[in-house]
């Protein structure tokens, strides 16, 4: 038992010994020799150069490259031992460099030179800059560390200036320099391991300089890179977007998806909106050095994939007419004005877009003014102080009121509810005296103190004669005409690809309450509607809506989703990533309504039959047709009966309807019976007369035939 407690007595004694000694060795690790233990640990580090896979090529239609990327030089910032006096002496170095050789370098702080002042990008109509003020001072990491929300432009730089120790011994705008790059470098995350992108793109010269000093620049290096092309410059430049380096807020939104400080993000257009597959997967190489700074091992971790790229709808041969075209339309209106804004004297804007009534491809869309991506930097002052705000895509973001484009859906909507007959007459007035308390005038008569006549549909269109349109406008009231608005797309996003459009709004008494101040003067009026009839009162689309509807209208009343993307392929091996297909929103009248009555017979061969037949026809009606069409002589029937096979009702398959030039209605679609497949194929004329010729799939006959018909309603020519 005592040899027991000696033993633990011992144990104990030895136990007390270990533990001082783990002390001490912290001490002296922590403290005696915690410096420099630090200083090795920080010299000897592996860091990761990320290694930018090319962004993916954008083309039109045809394959023409309009967005690719050229091999350049990029100037990268590490963070090093330096103190911030010597830091400070390198950035202007650098900067002085990058002047002379009128480089471009990366300043986000968003206060000018001296006198200093905000500078908050604003592209948006109104002029507004609030959001993107309080969104700077929420983000700022030093909010509270020197930065407040009630500082002036000239405040916060004070107080920059003292943050980073910038001397006076500097120039304002030396000084002011030093602290954008700072700022900068701050924001992205510099670090000993994250490298800061100061500039790229930057010029031989520039390159041969800071090389030639690069004891001066202790932690600056000069990597390759990838840098965008604009292979057409100024060419479909809203369409096609532009890229940024990424900022606060989106590196928060996208860093889970793998993206650093330091990386280019789309900002704009395309190059936003297709960032998933334009954006290739990065390479890495791990470099590790020792205490002198001498590289011991580099390790290539990961290869580099390009992104893939994208083919859209546009024809860039069309693109460049509808943009020459747009410019001159809108300089001709200056130079042929008069004084007065009425006259067209304040015309300094305007949009252009080029649908396929068949399948809603964009072909050309274009926003005047515009400009040269290519040239995005050393422009941007210029740009963004440009009143007539250059960088906003009309196209999509733009709303405008329609006029008198809105005359046809009127109308489209009057004949298909019934509320207007086509061979109706309606005589103009000049003054529309309906309601007692509002009496709205047509334009002739406000101009010249004429009036239109008697006028049916047609004419009324032909004239844009508001009179008869206040008149089927007052028939049918405002939640007929919001009804048929909203068919045609109008006061909706399209559905396009780009992530600027707007979706705009119809004028409603619903939309009225929420805009109108007044609580007395929110009320929907009889006024109102006949307002909104002729695309006035409350009523803004965009373009691209306006072209849409216009399309719609065109192809017979099928309303496609406006479409900018034909497909998405591999850049490694060009297989097809993603297709994009036309897509059918909506079909306003499905089939239209029409019934042709069949009186002469054309056989294979042979003369012209006349048929007594009366029952002998054709209907197509809600989405289905009926047929009492039959064959005349045995011998051009394949089977028993006295023609039969043609005596049939079933849905319809593949229905078009289209105008042509001269008014005539196209119509084709085919139908599958248990005995064949028809494939139809009708005119309509406007005189009166119809052909129709079918065709069978797997049989030789051929049955065509004409005569008047009756049509009961539909999209009209």
């Amino acid at each position: 038992m005592p040899n027991s407690k000696a033993r633990f007595i011992i144990l104990k004694i030895v136990i007390a010994v270990m533990f001082a000694a783990v002390i001490w060795k912290l001490f002296d690790l922590q403290v005696l020799k915690g410096e420099q233990y630090y200083e090795i640990a920080n010299d000897r580090m592996t860091t990761n150069i990320v290694e930018k896979a090319p962004r993916g090529e954008i083309l039109d239609r045809y394959g023409t490259t309009l967005v690719s990327n050229k091999v350049g030089y990029s100037v990268v910032m590490q963070k090093t031992d330096v103190k911030d006096e010597e830091f400070n002496d390198i950035i202007k170095k650098l900067v002085d460099i990058f002047y002379s050789t009128q480089c471009e370098y990366y300043d986000d702080l968003p206060i000018s030179f001296a006198p200093y002042q905000f500078k908050f990008e604003d592209e948006n109509e109104d002029g507004s800059v609030e959001d993107e003020r309080e969104a700077w001072f929420k983000n700022n990491s030093h909010l509270g560390k020197g930065i407040e929300e009630n500082m002036s432009a000239d405040q916060i730089m004070q107080a920059y200036k003292e943050i980073y120790k910038v001397s006076d011994v500097y120039s304002e705008d030396e000084q002011r320099r030093i602290v954008g790059i700072r700022y900068a470098a701050e924001a992205s995350g510099l670090s000993q391991t994250t490298l800061f992108t100061v500039a790229d793109d930057i010029s031989v010269d520039a390159v041969t300089q800071i090389k030639e000093r690069q004891d001066e620049f202790k932690g600056i290096a000069v990597i390759n890179d990838y840098i965008r092309q604009y292979d057409a410059p100024g060419l479909a430049t809203h369409i096609l977007g532009r890229t940024g380096k990424i900022n606060a807020e989106e590196y928060e939104a996208n860093k889970d998806l793998g993206y650093g400080y330091n990386d280019i993000i789309g900002k704009q257009g395309i190059e936003k909106w297709g960032e998933q597959y334009l954006r290739g997967i990065d390479g890495t190489t791990g470099t590790t050095k020792e205490v002198n700074g001498k590289e011991i091992t580099v390790m290539n971790d990961a290869e580099p994939v390009p992104g893939d790229y994208i083919v859209l709808t546009l024809d860039s041969d069309l693109q460049k007419v509808a943009e020459k075209s747009l410019e001159d339309t809108i300089q001709n209106i200056r130079a042929s004005s008069g004084v007065k804004a009425k006259d067209g004297a304040d015309c300094d804007a305007g949009s252009v877009a080029v649908i396929d009534v068949k399948t809603g491809d964009l072909l050309a869309g274009a926003s005047y003014p515009t400009y040269d991506m290519s040239k995005f930097n050393e422009d941007y002052e210029t740009l963004i102080n440009n009143d007539a705000k250059p960088m906003w895509n009309r196209l999509v973001s733009g709303l405008y009121s329609p006029g008198s484009t809105f005359k046809p859906l009127t109308a489209i909507a009057a004949l298909e509810t019934g509320n207007l007959n086509v061979n109706e007459i309606i005589e103009d007035e000049g003054i529309y005296k309906f309601y007692a308390d509002y009496q709205p005038t047509c334009w002739i008569w406000g101009e010249y103190k004429l009036t239109h006549g008697k006028q049916n549909v047609s004419a009324a269109l032909e004239n844009s004669c508001n009179y008869f349109f206040y008149e089927v406008g007052r028939r049918m009231g405002i939640n007929k005409l919001d009804e048929y608005a909203k068919k045609f797309g109008l006061g909706e996003k399209t559905g396009i690809e780009l992530d600027e459009e707007v979706a705009g709004h119809m004028a409603s008494p619903e939309y009225k309450k929420e805009v109108v101040a007044s609580a007395t003067d929110r009320e929907w009026f009889g006024g109102d509607t006949l307002q909104a009839a002729i695309g006035q009162s409350y009523s803004l689309f965009t373009p691209i809506q306006l072209a849409n509807y216009a399309a719609t209208i065109a192809n017979g009343g099928t309303r496609y989703k406006v479409n900018l993307i034909k497909s998405v392929r591999s850049s490694v091996d060009g297989g097809v990533v993603k297709e994009f297909n036309p897509e059918v929103i909506e079909k306003i009248v499905a089939s239209g309504d029409y019934k042709i009555n069949v009186g002469t017979y054309m056989p294979p061969s042979g003369e012209y039959i006349e048929l007594d037949y009366p029952e002998n026809s054709i209907e197509i009606k809600n989405d289905s047709v009926f047929s009492d069409l039959f064959f005349v002589e045995e011998s051009d029937i394949p089977y028993s009966g006295r023609g039969n096979e043609l005596r049939f009702q079933v849905p319809l398959k593949k229905y078009t309807m289209d105008i042509d030039r001269k008014g005539n209605t196209h119509i084709n679609f085919s139908v599958r019976t248990k005995v064949d497949k028809f494939n139809f194929k009708v005119v309509v004329y406007l005189d009166g007369r119809a052909i129709v010729n079918v065709f069978m799939q797997h049989h030789q006959n051929h049955f065509r035939s004409y005569d008047s018909f009756s049509r009961n309603a539909g999209i009209r020519s």
